[in-house]
């Protein structure tokens, strides 16, 4: 079995955020979504865990982060080409996201952010790894 990776992320409000994500063409698994809580399906192997601020406490003794104030963690996804870097963040921000960052383009790679209704920061990037390598 593959590795798979669950990210926990605390939300406002877990509607808004799951529609948002809907534009960019995320799916939620209904097994493990309920009230409080969506699982979003980015691949075969990540899922982020949209809970409720609520929820999200129950995990954990420490403060909870306001990411409009305060960055604890920045989420960088691979896209199979700049294109579909740009589909992904266009989609992003047209559906209520805003921007990141500046767009990064170093030719082998390239990268474009925004972040979500929630203010968590994501990355989006491609690279031409044989480029990347000095193959290329």
């Amino acid at each position: 079995m593959a590795q798979m990776i669950f990210v926990n992320l605390p939300v406002k409000h877990l509607e808004t955020t799951v529609g948002f994500f809907g534009k960019l063409g995320f799916t939620t698994n209904p097994a493990f979504t309920d009230d409080k809580t969506a699982c979003l399906v980015i691949s075969d192997t990540i899922f982020a865990m949209l809970m409720t601020e609520e929820r999200f406490r129950e995990f954990t003794k420490k403060d909870v982060v306001d990411a409009s104030t305060a960055t604890e963690v920045i989420l960088a996804l691979s896209a199979e080409s700049r294109a579909k870097v740009d589909e992904i963040v266009d989609a992003a921000l047209a559906s209520g996201g805003s921007p990141a960052g500046e767009t990064q383009d170093m030719g082998f790679m390239y990268g474009r952010s925004f972040q979500d209704p929630d203010h968590h920061i994501w990355e989006v990037i491609w690279m031409d790894e044989a480029a990347a390598q000095g193959e290329g």
